[in-house]
């Protein structure tokens, strides 16, 4: 946990004291844990252990232990610490007491949207399934789901709000993560209200910040933050036109646990910054900016096939008023959160 996490995880405690009574003693289970959003919340769980006596056990289901321990390091040898080696789409044997899930296991790359569709589908539906019959085995007090903004699919709206839905072609192959969410959405609706189980849904914009995989996703933004830290001009493989609203992961990951711990059963909640939102060639030129001496720029180069760009050029903003509702805000700028998220490597 380098000093730009521990102060994000310093910032999210301290924003809400009361917030985290709720997980004192209490068991966590978690998948994708070494994924980029979920792992955060694994970092302040074992942040409310080591420096504020939580006591919290932490159970995260993963496939590899190596990536577990290249992530976390010492932390995944504590005796709070438990790891399951396994595949969210499988079904799940975990006897231990459980009172929180938290479902984060899915590919979010849109790499994989045209080489492995079945692949991220899966987790989303299936691995659904089995974390929410786990949830109903446990009796837990709180399941949260890692869903998508690309749930909304096309809608010519300025600010999309929870209750929103567009359009999405069930037979376009990039539709497996949309509707793969929409269906693991639909489900814990239906576990909720047939089976009492307290589910609920966090729809994530583009969020960035320390651990985003700079050698394997070719999103973007991780794509950029890559070329600052190893001193290579930005490569942007569109007009740069496109606009994306950017929340950093501190914002978000408090988000989520307001959500989980907060949030209205079977409900949706959108996280996002308002005023996050800014051009690929913005994010870029904001990127370069932040580090003159380098004497950096953008350049600008075709993509390959295997890259399928999101349609939704003009990316709407999120409403948060429902979030806000809760007693969350936003407070990382892009500025200030890329400059964060470029030092988190840099150290």
């Amino acid at each position: 946990m380098n000093k730009i996490i521990y102060e994000d995880m310093e910032y999210i405690y301290n924003y809400d004291l009361s917030l985290w009574e709720a997980l004192k003693d209490k068991s966590v289970f978690i998948t994708g844990a070494y994924g980029m959003l979920p792992s955060y919340m694994v970092y302040m769980l074992i942040y409310l252990n080591e420096d504020k006596g939580y006591n919290i056990r932490i159970n995260a289901l993963v496939r590899s232990e190596k990536k577990l321990r290249d992530r976390f390091g010492e932390y995944v040898d504590r005796p709070y610490f438990n790891f399951v080696l396994g595949d969210v789409s499988d079904k799940i044997e975990f006897e231990k007491d459980l009172d929180y899930i938290i479902h984060g296991a899915s590919p979010a790359s849109s790499q994989f949207y045209s080489t492995n569709p079945a692949d991220v589908m899966k987790p989303n539906v299936l691995g659904t399934y089995n974390t929410l019959e786990l949830a109903k085995k446990h009796n837990v007090s709180g399941y949260l789901l890692f869903s998508s903004g690309e749930i909304y699919g096309k809608l010519e709206k300025e600010e999309i709000f929870e209750d929103d839905g567009g359009y999405l072609d069930p037979a376009d192959v990039r539709s497996c993560y949309g509707e793969g969410k929409r269906a693991a959405e639909t489900m814990c609706k239906c576990w909720q209200h047939q089976y009492g189980i307290p589910t609920r849904m966090v729809r994530p914009s583009h969020t960035y910040g320390p651990g985003m995989d700079l050698v394997n996703d070719n999103r973007v933004f991780s794509e950029f933050v890559s070329n600052i830290v190893n001193n290579k001009n930005i490569v942007i493989k569109s007009t740069g036109l496109a606009t994306r609203v950017f929340c950093y992961i501190a914002d978000a990951t408090l988000g989520y646990f307001y959500v989980l711990l907060k949030g209205a059963d079977g409900e949706a909640y959108n996280v996002a910054n308002r005023e996050g939102r800014c051009s690929i060639r913005e994010l870029a030129e904001i990127l370069c900016n932040l580090y003159p001496e380098k004497k950096l720029s953008a350049v600008y180069e075709k993509h390959d096939k295997s890259y399928m760009e999101n349609p939704h050029n003009m990316h709407p903003v999120y409403s948060t008023d429902k979030l806000e509702g809760l007693g969350w805000s936003a407070k990382f700028s892009v500025e200030e959160g890329f400059r964060r998220t470029v030092e988190s490597f840099l150290q």
